[in-house]
């Protein structure tokens, strides 16, 4: 049985830990020396140097006493969104909220406390279990950067689950998003605007035409293509002469994701260059997309876990990435659990009490499923 008061006074230490993106360090070293002090063999990768940060991923390997049952993976990331400095939990009517001028960080620390705690109860518990690696990534937020530049030699599991969902303990995240990035510059012609603006191309204008003729925002019912931010021109009496557009397209599918990028980026330089400018556009992969089937065993895993503790698995799709994205790109089949918390990323951020208890018990429940499986 999870201790109910451990996991809330741990959810309530961590969360008043600062942990920006790329100043994980002090996070980190509470939880390694916990992950040590578990019988952890622990070690960290050189990721912070390759981002400026000043931490890396963490690793940890526990010996199982099942030597044929799978090695699983059980991850959750370090860092926060801002604000993440000074968060005061408060604690009410079963609600667990910040003081209302910062996030609360249940994103993602609801899922390392769900983690450290299945640990403990299993050791306490000699619950038999096959290996099991446990990985706390830095940087996760604002790009997926952690995961995204590890050296996946290092993961040495069969299936993974990764504590990093909104919803109710139970949902299962099976299918998410590729994303790729765009960076457009649109390059007109400068010219004086009340003397000779016809001697000028607007690039803004030129922008503002591509667009209107652009698809975007949902596309269809796992694909969708965002403007994020136009920068660009000055005084009014200026012909602006370039403009620059960030943007990107999703998809759960790889050929549309392919087939929506082109499109875009098509259509910024085909109008471009029909108004006499030009486009410049440069397309960055952010991550791969991944689906799961219900045969697989980390889905059979996962939703037989849910059921030995009373809860209704729901298989669901996201718009969103994680670190399962490249979870799975490197050969880690891994789904995304819900844990509970809601309206992340803002100052009404919030979990409920019991899903972080849930959160807890379900990865105990994961650990036996799994034991009962032969690799």
């Amino acid at each position: 049985m999870i201790n109910k008061d451990r996991v809330l006074k741990e959810f309530f230490e961590l969360v008043q830990i600062t942990c920006s993106t790329k100043a994980e360090r002090q996070v980190a070293d509470v939880v390694g020396a916990r992950l040590t002090a578990l019988g952890g063999e622990l070690s960290e990768d050189n990721v912070g140097e390759k981002i400026g940060g000043n931490c890396g991923n963490l690793f940890a390997y526990f010996q199982g006493t099942v030597p044929e049952a799978p090695t699983i993976l059980f991850s959750a990331h370090l860092d926060s969104v801002e604000p993440c400095a000074g968060i005061v939990p408060k604690l009410e009517n079963g609600i667990i909220t910040s003081a209302g001028d910062t996030i609360l960080g249940a994103d993602c620390k609801a899922g390392v406390v769900g983690i450290l705690e299945a640990l403990r109860v299993a050791k306490e518990g000699n619950i038999p279990h096959g290996d099991i690696q446990v990985v706390f990534t830095v940087a996760e937020e604002g790009g997926v950067n952690g995961s995204k530049l590890m050296d996946q030699s290092r993961l040495k599991a069969d299936m993974g689950f990764v504590l990093d969902s909104s919803g109710a303990p139970g949902r299962v995240i099976v299918m998410a998003p590729g994303q790729n990035k765009l960076d457009i510059t649109i390059i007109g012609k400068t010219a004086h605007a009340g003397i000779a603006p016809e001697e000028g191309v607007n690039a803004i204008v030129v922008a503002g035409k591509a667009m209107t003729k652009l698809n975007h925002g949902r596309i269809d019912f796992e694909t969708t293509a965002n403007i994020g931010k136009i920068s660009g021109g000055g005084a009014t009496n200026i012909v602006t002469d370039k403009v620059t557009i960030t943007a990107e397209a999703r998809s759960r599918n790889s050929q549309k994701l392919i087939d929506q990028t082109r499109h875009m980026v098509e259509t910024f330089e085909q109008v471009a260059a029909a108004n006499g400018a030009k486009a410049e556009v440069k397309v960055t992969k952010s991550y791969d997309p991944f689906v799961l089937t219900e045969d697989m065993p980390v889905v059979a895993v996962s939703t037989a876990a849910a059921k030995a503790i009373g809860l209704t698995p729901v298989l669901e799709g996201t718009g969103g990435g994680s670190d399962a994205n490249f979870f799975n790109l490197y050969g880690v089949p891994s789904a995304v659990l819900g844990v509970g918390m809601s309206k992340v990323h803002t100052n009404d951020e919030y979990i409920k009490e019991e899903d972080l208890y849930k959160t807890a018990e379900l990865a105990v429940s994961i650990i036996r499923q799994a034991a009962a499986l032969k690799k």
